[in-house]
């Protein structure tokens, strides 16, 4: 069984490691299942992906899993079993990939933002006729005290920033930083991961740093910054983010960018468990090498 997974969040990693260490907790394995992999299997090979070897890896009887970044990020965190990283060229490449690889399923736990490749997989499985589900956590909702202004797009958040405020806490990534280049009245705090490129905001102040944030420093940065409006995407995820809880306590407005939506026909799960559970269902009566 060899499943995708295009990954590059938090509940990717989550995924990957729990199938990793076997966590399939769907109920008892079955013959032929994820858990107890397929009758008579042969036992895993020096360097094999099934156990032991070389590096260490390991991964349940009956599935290999795959990993794919996009390579957005100069030093990504280590993840379990087979990694790739960097696109696959279009639909056209992806459909190749998932032939050439013999992928029984797809699984897409990308960030909610990240629509050509949600899209492009949505097309590739559907020519490849390879199982998809997404994987997406549950967006965020306003609560009492919250001042949030909706946006549909980057350009519309740019759009909407001169009348909200001027000294701008903008957390939606580097990539996007082109839609605020042109506000030059404005002054920005950019938080990423990696350094941004051109194009982006005159007046810009870089933190180079890699999350989780506690409510503690959303609240140091707020203040000694004199941030009046802060900018993100609707990321999602269990609880509110400190950010959010943060610009709450503060009284500042947010502007929130709506995300997209995932393709028609795609089924989406909100948890790794429940994307376990879809993987049960789809392949845990086959056993590896079935047509």
């Amino acid at each position: 069984m060899h499943v995708l997974l295009l990954g590059g969040t938090t509940e990717a990693r989550r995924l990957a490691e729990s199938l990793d260490a076997g966590s399939l907790d769907a109920g008892p394995p079955k013959a032929g299942s994820l858990d107890a992999g397929p009758p008579n299997a042969r036992p895993p090979r020096a360097g094999s992906l099934d156990g032991g070897g070389t590096g260490g890896i390991r991964e349940p009887r009956g599935l290999r899993v795959t990993s794919s970044l996009a390579g957005r990020v100069a030093s990504p965190r280590s993840l379990p079993g087979q990694v790739r990283v960097g696109g696959f060229g279009g639909v056209d490449g992806l459909a190749r990939w998932l032939r050439e690889h013999d992928v029984d399923a797809l699984i897409d736990a990308t960030h909610p933002f990240a629509e050509t490749i949600s899209f492009n997989a949505a097309r590739a499985a559907a020519r490849t006729h390879t199982p998809l589900l997404a994987l997406r956590r549950p967006g965020w909702v306003p609560g009492e005290g919250d001042d949030w202004r909706p946006a549909a797009s980057l350009t519309e958040a740019a759009t909407l920033l001169p009348s909200v405020g001027r000294r701008v806490f903008l957390t939606t990534g580097r990539t996007g930083l082109a839609a605020f280049a042109p506000l030059d009245e404005l002054w920005f705090l950019v938080r990423s991961v990696d350094p941004p490129g051109a194009p982006h905001p005159r007046n810009m102040e870089v933190l180079l740093e890699r999350g989780p944030f506690g409510l503690d420093r959303e609240r140091e940065l707020l203040r000694r910054f004199r941030i009046d409006v802060m900018v993100t995407k609707d990321s999602g995820g269990s609880g509110t983010a400190p950010k959010l809880a943060a610009a709450r306590e503060a009284g500042l407005p947010v502007i929130m960018v709506h995300r997209p939506p995932v393709p028609e026909g795609v089924p989406v799960v909100r948890t790794p468990a429940e994307a376990v559970s879809w993987l049960m269902e789809r392949l845990g009566g086959r056993a590896p090498g079935d047509g």
